[in-house]
């Protein structure tokens, strides 16, 4: 698996690997996370080896506690439905779990683990005091009324409760999980608690303990890290092409931020196609279309008279110089991203989970593209998560602009942490590796620290 020059280290390394894969049979996408981390880890290993004295990579990969649990719940035919749930408490070295809650019928074990292992990282990098976890179900919101909605949530939240707490597990939302299932799970949280603990979850309404900012936050941090990674070119990204897969929350805000630093955006997608405007996407008619009344982008392109809806081939084959893959994960492949690198792109930057298979990342490298992975390109979500767990703490609630300037900050900082790491450990330019290092540092001197547990 890792290419070394040194066979110790790379025993070491495939060792733990085949543990992974030993251990966790069949998930592939854990799998997947799991190795792009370790590829990145044979020179810090060789200057540090006390994190393999101390089995810190082994302990890395195996979660502190993993839950399932069966969701009950009655449709509004009065039929009994059965989901399972989920929460993987992976690390806590550095504070309390925190990563979100994903309602998605592709929702499995895997599934959780690979992004509760992506949150480690993706939160170390964000210098706040937070450890990773996941979670959600296989629920699937599409298609449900309120009232379903609300009373899935509310058994969810029925077994989860006895998991979660400011001090121990703070969850979000992700994909299915907006404003209205937080609610609902708050509500029932508080409910069988009879306390009113906000900093037990975050992403919720302003009118109960909210973030201002927190809606935008994953969108528009991604755009921030780009633009800080074109600025070591020389590059801005004002008057760039840009494309945008997914039309959610974080594509919808991704595109909204680049257009207001000046880029033109002109395609998004969902499941059942993408669409191209040459105008530059209205972002308000996109939120209205896709949040407000949960149509389809076939119904924006619809009412916009120069756009145009198509259901063959894939968004990724319009022509752009910057890429932000917003929709979930292994998305954009290797031939995608041979189309792209041959349209001219300059950069890429992951607004979702893992979008890039590894084929895709290899031809980034090989075609000199820009690459920000999403445990630092999309930290900027948990960063606000992590701000509205300060307001909670400390009864306040800060403005938009005060928010917004400390989540570019952070991101700011986010990108030079990947960049220094790169540079110190032989890979200038690499922004997978420089993200892995740096975060795997940070979270390894604080295992350490704390002693075999």
């Amino acid at each position: 698996m890792v290419h070394t020059q040194t066979p110790a280290l790379e025993k070491h390394l495939d060792a733990a690997y085949g543990v992974v894969l030993g251990r966790n049979p069949g998930e592939s996408e854990f799998h997947q996370a799991v190795r792009e981390v370790l590829e990145s880890l044979e020179p810090v290993v060789a200057k540090h080896p006390e994190y393999a004295a101390g089995a810190v990579i082994e302990r890395l990969c195996e979660p502190e506690r993993q839950v399932i649990f069966r969701v009950p719940w009655t449709d509004d035919r009065g039929r009994v439905r059965i989901n399972r749930g989920f929460r993987v408490e992976f690390n806590s070295a550095l504070g309390p779990y925190k990563g979100g809650l994903r309602f998605h019928p592709s929702v499995n074990l895997s599934i959780v683990k690979f992004l509760g292992f992506e949150q480690i990282f993706k939160n170390a990098l964000t210098g706040l005091p937070i450890g990773g976890g996941k979670g959600g179900s296989d629920f699937d919101p599409k298609g449900k009324s309120d009232a379903e909605i609300m009373r899935f949530c509310q058994s969810f939240m029925t077994e989860l409760y006895r998991h979660i707490g400011e001090y121990t597990d703070v969850p979000a939302g992700d994909i299915g999980v907006g404003g209205r299932e937080i609610g609902y799970l708050f509500g029932q949280y508080k409910r069988i608690t009879n306390r009113y603990e906000s900093g037990v979850l975050t992403g919720k309404g302003l009118a109960y303990g909210g973030s201002q900012v927190r809606t935008e936050a994953t969108g528009y941090g991604t755009v921030f890290f780009t633009r800080e990674m074109l600025a070591t070119k020389g590059l801005e990204l004002a008057g760039r092409r840009v494309i945008v897969s997914g039309s959610g929350n974080v594509a919808i805000h991704a595109a909204q931020k680049a257009q207001e630093l000046g880029a033109e955006v002109v395609a998004c997608s969902d499941s059942n196609g993408y669409v191209v405007d040459e105008d530059g996407l209205d972002v308000e008619l996109l939120r209205q279309i896709k949040v407000v009344e949960r149509g389809r982008v076939a119904d924006y392109a619809d009412q916009r008279p120069k756009a145009t809806h198509h259901t063959d081939g894939s968004v990724w084959d319009v022509a752009c110089e910057v890429a932000l893959p917003c929709a979930t994960q292994n998305e954009l492949d290797g031939r995608a991203a041979r189309t792209l690198a041959d349209n001219g792109v300059l950069a890429v930057a992951e607004g979702a989970n893992m979008p890039c298979t590894p084929e895709a990342v290899a031809v980034w490298r090989e075609r000199g593209v820009l690459f920000a992975p999403g445990k630092a390109a999309n930290a900027g979500g948990v960063a606000t998560s992590a701000l509205e767990m300060q307001q909670n703490a400390s009864r306040d609630s800060w403005h938009f602009d005060h928010t917004e300037a400390r989540l570019d900050q952070i991101m700011v900082d986010v990108h030079t942490r990947c960049a220094t790491a790169a540079e110190e450990y032989g890979a200038p330019g690499n922004y997978v590796a420089g993200a892995n290092i740096s975060s795997f540092v940070q979270v390894a001197n604080a295992m350490l620290a704390l002693g075999v547990i």
